[in-house]
Formats: C-alpha cells, structure tokens, sequence
C-alpha cells in the first residue's frame, strides 16, 4: 500500500510547519495522486475515507483549473493527470 497522509494529525506532519512553499505542497500531493492511481489502476474513492485526501485535493484543482484561476505553470502537469484519472474513470475498483 502506498504510503498517503490522509488523516489530521498526518496532514500536519506531511505538510504543516515544514517550510515547504504552497508550490511545494502542491508538487508533493500531485505526486501523491500520480502514485495512487498509477500504483491502484483507478481513481480515488468516495466511499473510502482513507482516500478523500486525494479525491478532495483532485476536485478542488479541477475547480480552480475550470475556472481559469490556476497558475500557468501547473496546468500543463493538472491536465495530463486528468487525462491519467480518465483512463480508469468509472473503473470498478474491485476488478
């Protein structure tokens, strides 16, 4: 299984007080999603809360790229893992 900080007081290890930078957390959760869908060969669940981290961080981003506020240097890398995501989309996650 691979490793994700998905509850509170992880979410403050991985990623409060570390001085990394916004651009930094944000490299480092999208490269969170790229492992867990390259790694499970599906998308995020809903229904398991262990995985909302990354379904939650996943929707926010799609929100911000759809309304033209992400920065230009991240939407070349949103995009092609949005075209990742919609290899597996409404893929089964118990096949």
């Amino acid at each position: 299984m691979v490793f994700l900080c998905n509850d509170i007081y992880m979410n403050l290890v991985c990623y409060g007080n570390t001085g990394m930078t916004q651009d930094e957390r944000w490299q480092k959760r999208y490269e969170e999603v790229i492992v867990f869908v390259e790694s499970n060969r599906r998308n995020p669940s809903k229904h398991r809360i262990e995985e909302h981290d990354i379904l939650n961080w996943l929707k926010a981003n799609r929100k911000v790229l759809n309304a033209g506020k992400m920065k230009p240097e991240r939407v070349e890398k949103f995009r092609k893992l949005l075209e990742m995501t919609e290899q597996y989309r409404r893929k089964n996650q118990y096949e």
